[in-house]
């Protein structure tokens, strides 16, 4: 799937941007599933009120979002709901669908599992691909808050470092409408912070003071079907979006099945719902 110049930039940079790797009618017909479900939500009814914020990191410690590894929930953005109720239309005040939406929708299935995405998967150094987390991001327009520097292997921890990060562009992604930014280089450096379950909630353990790179993040403007491949240990950011336009994107986190995945990690399935590869 890769050409040799991809996979020297891969190695180099620790991620590689794949304008057109997706079909922009796959990136509108999963924009339109998703719309449409939240349409036809209840949120009194059918989900909780949580909000994800990843700078206070609240929700890390709520069963809601704990419990969330092998269904599908909605997390909310800070400022659509006040005082427990929500400000706007569900499909307007959503920052997220997580996590299993790959494993128990069709629609989220087919777009996760394809024949490309297999090739990557392998061309990036998986020997046993594993489809771990999906998330579906919004990135409201006006609301859309910002996800801090961090690198993936903090919250999808496994010994050794395997978890690769699959990202696409369901709408065109601007510095205006809060794209990526990575910091190139920077995850040949190991992780500075792992989250892990701690009783009934969650502790970040701190394994390296050090401030992120900041300095060195570039922008990784992205039009809708560009595909971003992550290095688990890659710095990224993405600003708030302050903007009149949403950012929707897709999220698929994969591990791999060789190596040790703790059980003291955040997101955990019932065993009755093991991961799965590539086959559909």
């Amino acid at each position: 799937m890769l050409t040799s110049a991809q996979l020297v930039d891969w190695e180099r940079d620790g991620f590689v941007v794949l304008p057109g790797a997706v079909d922009p009618a796959a990136c509108d017909e999963l924009r339109e599933h998703v719309i449409a479900k939240l349409a036809a939500a209840d949120p009194s009814v059918d989900g909780g009120l949580t909000v994800f914020d990843t700078t206070s990191q609240d929700h890390a410690q709520e069963e809601y979002f704990l419990t969330s590894g092998d269904v599908v929930r909605w997390f909310l953005e800070d400022g659509a709901v006040v005082d427990g109720e929500l400000t706007r239309p569900l499909e307007l005040a959503v920052n997220k669908l997580g996590h299993a939406m790959h494993d128990l929708d069709p629609v989220f299935d087919r777009f996760s599992r394809t024949p490309m995405l297999a090739e990557l998967a392998a061309d990036v150094g998986l020997r046993d691909p594993l489809l771990l987390q999906s998330m579906y991001i919004f990135k409201q327009p006006d609301i859309g808050g910002e996800v801090t520097c961090h690198c993936d292997h903090t919250f999808l921890w496994t010994e050794p470092q395997s978890v690769i990060g699959f990202w696409f562009a369901i709408e065109d992604a601007t510095i205006d409408n809060g794209c990526l930014w990575a910091a190139p280089g920077h995850h040949r450096e190991p992780a500075r912070t792992r989250l892990r379950r701690q009783g009934a909630g969650t502790v970040m353990e701190v394994l390296d003071p050090s401030p992120w790179p900041v300095d060195d993040l570039v922008p990784l403007e992205a039009e809708k079907g560009t595909m971003v491949v992550l290095h688990g240990t890659l710095p990224h950011w993405s600003a708030p979006n302050t903007s009149t336009k949403s950012r929707h994107a897709y999220t698929l986190h994969l591990i791999d099945g060789t190596a040790t995945y703790p059980a003291d990690n955040w997101l955990q399935r019932r065993p009755s719902m093991p991961l799965r590869g590539f086959d559909r």
